[in-house]
């Protein structure tokens, strides 16, 4: 005999006026997927670290952030053409440097992920 699975309810409780409350509030599909590909952006550490670092730096060349987070320009600049693909990131060029920094949403999104380190470390910090 089957166990009933523990995550499905067993009858139709629907509270309507609730649930269509939650339902009109919700953002738009193309919000919702914006935010998506940030957070993917963000789910690889070599992305999240470049974010991390543009959050504290504010704008930087790739040569610069390839010191910083101590990987290749290639794989640097690789990392940060997906976080401008992903809505993440802005860039300009200045004479023969290409300069990045994040955009709102991006600068938005990072804090929100990395805000428990970021106490952490301004904690130890104070520490010291």
């Amino acid at each position: 005999m089957t166990e009933p699975t523990v995550d499905t309810c067993d009858l139709l409780c629907l509270d309507l006026p609730h649930a269509e409350s939650i339902r009109a509030d919700l953002p738009e599909l193309d919000r919702v997927e914006a935010a998506s590909a940030g957070a993917r952006a963000l789910g690889d550490p070599t992305r999240l670290t470049i974010a991390a670092a543009l959050l504290r730096g504010d704008e930087m060349c790739v040569c610069d952030m390839a010191w910083i987070v101590g990987q290749s320009q290639n794989l640097v600049s690789h990392h940060l053409r997906q976080l401008k693909v992903a809505g993440m990131v802005t860039s300009r060029r200045q004479g023969r440097m290409v300069m990045y920094r994040l955009i709102d949403h991006g600068r938005m999104l990072t804090e929100a992920v990395m805000k428990q380190t970021i106490s952490a470390t301004a904690t130890e910090i104070d520490r010291v």
